[in-house]
């Protein structure tokens, strides 16, 4: 009996483990200047199961895609990417300088403080799709990664202008 109790809440653990949703940490955006139309948002996603990451939106831009910043010879480039893999248990960093989420046709200035609503579309090796509503914190585009970061913004900031 003891052997079956264990086996039933090791089943129940994988299961709540496959239907969780996806961990978010340091959700921020970078706030923008005068006549800025385009900034980026970033964040680090981890997914129990292997996931996908197919659409992004906000209600504060008319576009929003997920881009990829990659070194091309000498240029670097940026281009959109229509899927994000996320591989079971690994985080994938969207940082300045490689995978971000671009908020383009913004509908109005993005100021240091603010708060940028951001709807990730999920989809599952299932299929199923799912969404989960992040909060980013704007930020100056000088400002320093916070300390829970782990120091990833260093070296990015004011190179890189969306």
């Amino acid at each position: 009996m003891k052997h079956l109790f264990i086996a039933c809440s090791l089943a129940l653990s994988a299961s709540a483990w496959a239907q969780s949703p996806v961990q978010v940490q340091d959700a921020w955006a970078r706030a923008t200047v005068a006549q800025q139309s385009a900034t980026g948002a970033f964040m680090k996603l981890t997914a129990p199961t292997a996931t996908r990451l197919v659409e992004v939106r906000s209600p504060l831009a008319g576009i929003v895609e997920v881009h990829e910043m990659k070194l091309d010879g000498d240029v670097m480039r940026m281009r959109a990417v229509p899927v994000l893999p996320l591989p079971a248990g690994q985080t994938v960093e969207l940082k300045p300088g490689g995978f971000h989420v671009m908020l383009m046709d913004l509908k109005g200035p993005v100021k240091a403080g603010d708060t940028v609503p951001l709807s990730l579309v999920f989809e599952g090796a299932d299929g199923k799709r799912f969404t989960q509503d992040v909060k980013a914190t704007a930020r100056a585009l000088a400002a320093p990664a916070p300390a829970a970061a782990g120091g990833s913004g260093s070296g990015h900031g004011a190179g890189h202008k969306h």
